[in-house]
């Protein structure tokens, strides 16, 4: 424990800089214009694999983007571990709200990092988390305590729906065979609490678009006689919440599994407070369906929520039209169960029928992937408590978390692993909006408590 407290102090500026110089890169998957910076971005991953001590790394072509492979096989009769993270980001948009640019990374202090936090775009999700196991292999080779067989597959999609991966893992499955998966792809609740996550709600995300009139019409002379998209559409999404903020979709909740009191008693024990919640996000009252904490909303709960609406003029001054067409796209988080393909037949069939004479709807699904739950009795999660516990110095809480990771699932019909996700990030880390972030103390402390897990998972597999 002293000996790989000592080693991180020695190469901490090395280790910070060399994440500096990953973040510069804008490998945004999302946006074909940077389809170049994803290509030179998985040749660096390759690169840090290979000078961290890895025997044997690759990059794949899919017929997406790159998956990087690597791997380092000490004995074949020794536990597999497969670390799995994504190189890709986010688009940066909007730029204006940043307070620094998002691929110039700076160090400032905040107040739940006061030991500074590295700003750019990819620093939580998943870059920094990611390279954390880089580093970690790094010094368990360098000090020979590397006790089990690594490998590594880190790619390129995950921020637009890992399209390729299944593909991957499908003609891969002997090179990917594995004892146990680990991830750090979420978070934990405080620098002083650490906590696993043992469950992550699927997804389904489509794309509605309600057509009228086939060209846009003057709202003077043809408002009132003709039917328009944009408030069609506000009154079908509005109509898909009941007054108890139920998700009005027949059969929606069939498949829902409802967990006990007991169960939910044992998630209320971790820390939480409303008002700190609400102060947060300058929110003067909370919001969700009713007989469900805030907590159990964004965790064990589905959801339906519209992330983006649009339609006739929105530029600068007046334009009296009724638009042709109006759009959103709307995402379903999902909880174990419920199958994400039948959750958007169910949301396509609703929404279809429930669109008035005058228009016509299309709903275009974009993609999705089902929930998980990972039990606390494997010796994955009993490892990963151990570890946590020795570097924090009090036991990881199990948590429920409200986001989605679909690949979990995919890997486990697959390859027929588990996985353990052992995030490091604060929810305040500002993932996916301007101004993301992530602590050099979380950084640090990944890569100090991540040799412990490999430690912990042989001497348990024996």
């Amino acid at each position: 424990m002293e000996n790989i407290k000592a080693y991180i102090q020695e190469h901490k500026d090395r280790f910070i800089n060399e994440l500096i110089e990953l973040l510069k890169m804008p490998s945004v998957s999302a946006n074909p214009a940077f389809s170049l910076d994803i290509i030179n971005t998985a040749a660096a991953v390759k690169a840090s694999l290979e000078k961290a001590g890895c025997d044997f790394v690759e990059i794949c072509d899919t017929p997406g983007n790159p998956i990087v492979y690597g791997e380092k096989i000490i004995d074949p009769n020794l536990p597999t571990i497969l670390v799995y993270g994504h190189y890709d980001v986010q688009p940066a948009d909007p730029i204006e709200l940043w307070t620094s640019p998002p691929f110039e990374p700076v160090i400032k202090k905040t107040e739940t990092h006061p030991d500074g936090a590295i700003f750019a775009r990819g620093s939580c999700d998943d870059k920094g988390q990611m390279y954390m196991h880089v580093k970690a292999l790094e010094y368990m080779i360098q000090s020979n305590t590397l006790p089990c067989n690594v490998k590594f597959m880190i790619e390129g999609e995950e921020e637009i729906g890992s399209k390729s991966l299944s593909w991957f893992v499908e003609r891969n499955q002997e090179k990917l065979k594995n004892d146990v998966i680990l991830i750090s792809d979420t978070g934990m609740i405080s620098n002083q609490q650490p906590s696993i996550t043992t469950g992550l709600r699927g997804l389904s995300y489509v794309e509605v678009e309600v057509t009228g009139p086939n060209r846009d019409l003057h709202s003077g002379l043809y408002g009132g006689a003709v039917a328009n998209p944009i408030n069609i559409l506000a009154k079908m999404i509005a109509s898909l919440h009941d007054e108890n903020n139920h998700i009005n979709i027949p059969g929606f909740y069939d498949n829902v599994a409802e967990l006990s009191l007991e169960e939910r008693a044992e998630m209320a024990k971790a820390p939480f407070n409303l008002d700190n919640y609400k102060k947060a996000l300058d929110l003067n009252d909370i919001y969700g369906e009713k007989g469900y904490n805030t907590n159990e909303r964004n965790s064990i709960r589905p959801t339906l929520d519209v992330n983006g609406i649009w339609g006739g003029y929105t530029g600068e001054g007046a334009k009296t039209v009724i638009a042709s067409k109006a759009f959103a796209k709307i995402s379903m988080r999902l909880v174990p169960n419920q199958d994400w393909e039948q959750i958007t037949e169910l949301f396509t069939k609703h929404f279809i029928s429930i669109a008035p004479a005058g228009v016509t709807v299309k709903v275009k699904p974009h993609h999705g992937g089902q929930g998980y739950v990972t039990p606390t009795d494997s010796i994955g999660y009993k490892a990963a408590n151990m570890a946590y516990t020795e570097t924090f110095g009090v036991p990881a809480i199990p948590v429920r978390s409200g986001g989605s990771i679909p690949i979990v699932a995919l890997f486990e019909k697959e390859l027929k692993s588990k996985t353990i996700l052992m995030g490091f990030g604060l929810d305040s880390d500002a993932i996916h909006s301007p101004n993301e972030h992530f602590g050099i103390f979380n950084y640090l402390k990944g890569i100090e408590t991540i040799p412990l897990f490999y430690k912990y998972f042989v001497e348990l597999s024996k």
